[in-house]
């Protein structure tokens, strides 16, 4: 079995998120970057797999511009066997993600594609449903459990409701959750290794894919600051304050 993993390069998760003054976007300039949390999930869910027999194969597969090997080489040092590299500078929209997936698809022959369930820089929470609608592969979407038997997959499910489990057909597209597992740190030998291994490069005009953003972004803006609570000294008064200074009830 195959395991192809796509891991995207944001903003680190701790780093606070400033906008530019122009209000044309997130300023980029001397901040940390790393893998996608989510990918860093389902990076762990295929070495996992592989370590337990299941899979034979993990490849790493990331579309931006060259410092996105970074983020390859995280993957490589985690447990990933390769990794690809569609080199792209500008604006990548999830559907164009999504087509050029489908074409490393046809050429990888993966049996099951790993996603994390959304990017924290644009939380589209696209690309995997997306992905499964141009293969007509089936897909597990927020999933917080896996278990390969029977040539399918059994699989839980994040809902509003609690958890969903689904019996599905490989070749899938699984979309992962918070709570499928910890990630684990690289190893220093690990991560020296990971440097000599080589990353096989494409580009969209390789895949056959037309890039061009569908989206234009009219304005970025930083959310309002939040303002200070106040205390009541009643519960009349708290009922007042909600009825008609909020208008909550």
């Amino acid at each position: 079995m195959k395991v192809l993993v796509p891991v995207k390069r944001v903003i680190d998760y701790n780093v606070k998120v400033r906008v530019k003054a122009d209000q044309s976007g997130v300023d980029l300039a001397n901040v940390k970057m790393s893998m996608n949390p989510f990918d860093e999930i389902a990076v762990e869910e295929a070495v996992r797999m592989k370590e337990a027999g299941t899979a034979e194969e993990v490849v790493a597969i990331s579309m931006g511009p060259e410092q996105s090997q970074e983020t390859l080489r995280t993957a490589l040092a985690m447990g990933a066997d390769r990794a690809i590299h569609v080199v792209h500078d500008g604006e990548l929209e999830p559907l164009a993600v999504a087509k050029m997936l489908a074409k490393v698809v046809e050429e990888e022959s993966p049996d099951i594609v790993f996603l994390g369930k959304q990017a924290i820089d644009d939380d589209a929470n696209q690309t995997g449903q997306m992905l499964s609608g141009l293969l007509g592969w089936s897909q597990g979407t927020f999933v917080s459990k896996v278990e390969v038997a029977d040539g399918g997959m059994k699989v839980t499910r994040e809902v509003d409701g609690g958890l969903e489990t689904v019996a599905l057909k490989m070749p899938s597209i699984l979309t992962v959750d918070l709570r499928l597992n910890e990630p684990r740190y690289a190893s220093l030998p690990n991560i020296m290794k990971a440097r000599k291994k080589e990353i096989a490069k494409k580009t969209p005009t390789d895949l056959g894919v037309d890039t061009t953003p569908r989206l234009n972004t009219i304005k970025v803006e930083e959310p309002p600051k939040r303002q200070g609570g106040i205390k009541v000294g009643s519960v009349s008064e708290l009922v007042d304050k909600l009825h008609n200074d909020a208008g909550v009830i």
